[in-house]
């Protein structure tokens, strides 16, 4: 063990003083343990590293020439439960030798700034073991090492509070010039040039820090998608996201958020987390509606949890997307569909279940053999039932105008 940490005071000063000088940061701090160190900000990118012997695993040299940690390595740390660990602990995690992913002996501490993550400090240990000094003067370096990466992102960090102003101003259409909205995009280093869409991930129940944290961390690695703004309305977790050019731009939203919603399930365990999006729009100006889209896509997987559970894209809500506004319409007037109402009556009257057929062969798309398998009934079943139906509500199955009327007022009568 180097004598400076025994004179922590004097440790911690030499990292003040050079705390502007990455590379002679990443330097000391090796010298001082004695093994090679990695600086990563909270992409994973390298911010810098030290100088190493010839002795080194693959996963270092690939971080090294590629600037950045591997997916192979990232994947791997996370189903070895590392990263987690490291997420939620201020102290340094000792990571056993993981062959598979070309790693060897490791302790990491992460960097950070109340509950989001900066960084990362890797110690590349190898066979030697730090002690308890050792693994406490190695968080005081992450706490120093810290004012470097907040110099780093000071554009980003720039009045935490107006940037939150900002973003909740594109989400109520407070701002509705695109010219005025880049402008003021631009004071906060932020490109809004792109397909741009609002995410929202709503937990269940109430959020705790730590699954703020994971948060947080999971939507600044993201590659396909990029989260320009996030924050936590209770217990909504609202985002506005880039798509990278060359994507499906829906469909990268829509992956975005069930790996997200995968990974925290898989941390946390909580069922009926719900994710949605609204249209993908390039005009910043439209953010607003994206916000109102994604959240009447909330509203309606609640009305229909079992039909849409896994429902994220505004533009898939179909007919679920005007079932209030017809519902509103039907009450006023006081309408009753006469061929709902006819199966409605003899099925009360027979204890019979033809209305419930008619249901699920028309979200079948009228496919008699994929309705009969739905209902767990013979396809000669299926049929005497149709022909019944025919009779009974005077119903033209194979009149779309008349299907589809009959379709809405089913789905309308699930929210009754």
């Amino acid at each position: 063990m180097n004598n400076i940490l025994n004179h922590p005071g004097q440790f911690k000063q030499h990292l003040n003083d050079i705390i502007d000088s990455p590379e002679n940061l990443a330097d000391y701090i090796a010298e001082v343990f004695e093994c090679p160190i990695t600086i990563e900000d909270s992409h994973h990118h390298v911010v810098s590293y030290s100088k190493h012997s010839e002795n080194i695993d693959e996963a270092r040299i690939s971080t090294i020439m590629n600037r950045k940690v591997p997916d192979k390595v990232l994947n791997g740390l996370w189903k070895k439960g590392v990263m987690p660990k490291l997420i939620d602990n201020d102290d340094p995690v000792i990571i056993p030798e993981i062959d598979e992913i070309g790693l060897s002996n490791r302790v990491a501490v992460s960097i950070r700034k109340k509950n989001e993550i900066l960084g990362f400090i890797w110690a590349h240990t190898a066979d030697k073991q730090l002690n308890e000094k050792e693994l406490q003067s190695l968080k005081e370096a992450a706490l120093q090492v810290k004012k470097l990466l907040l110099k780093r992102h000071q554009a980003k960090e720039t009045s935490e509070q107006g940037h939150n102003d900002f973003f909740w101003q594109l989400l109520t259409g407070d701002l509705t010039e695109d010219g005025h909205i880049l402008r003021k995009a631009e004071q906060y280093n932020i490109n809004l040039d792109g397909k741009l869409a609002v995410a929202i991930i709503q937990f269940p129940n109430q959020v705790t820090e730590r699954m703020k944290i994971h948060a947080y961390y999971l939507v600044e690695t993201q590659v396909r998608v990029q989260v320009l703004f996030r924050l936590f309305d209770d217990n909504d977790f609202i985002m506005i996201t880039r798509v990278n050019k060359g994507e499906h731009a829906t469909k990268a939203v829509q992956d975005f958020i069930r790996q997200f919603i995968d990974k925290i399930n898989a941390q946390f365990q909580i069922n009926g987390i719900r994710g949605t999006s609204g249209f993908v729009y390039e005009s910043p100006s439209h953010i607003k509606d994206s916000y109102k889209q994604a959240l009447k896509v909330t509203e309606v997987k609640h009305k229909f949890p079992n039909k849409l559970d896994h429902l994220i894209a505004y533009e898939d809500l179909g007919v679920y997307e005007f079932a209030d506004d017809l519902a509103t319409i039907r009450n006023q007037i006081g309408y009753t569909n006469p061929y709902v109402e006819r199966l409605r009556a003899y099925d009360a009257q027979n204890h019979t279940s033809l209305l419930p057929t008619l249901y699920v062969y028309l979200q079948t798309d009228s496919n008699t053999t994929e309705a009969a398998r739905k209902l767990f009934i013979h396809s000669n079943t299926m049929n005497y039932r149709l022909k019944r139906i025919r009779e009974i509500a005077e119903f033209d199955l194979n009149d779309p105008s008349q299907k589809t009327a009959v379709y809405l007022d089913l789905v309308i009568n699930e929210l009754t």
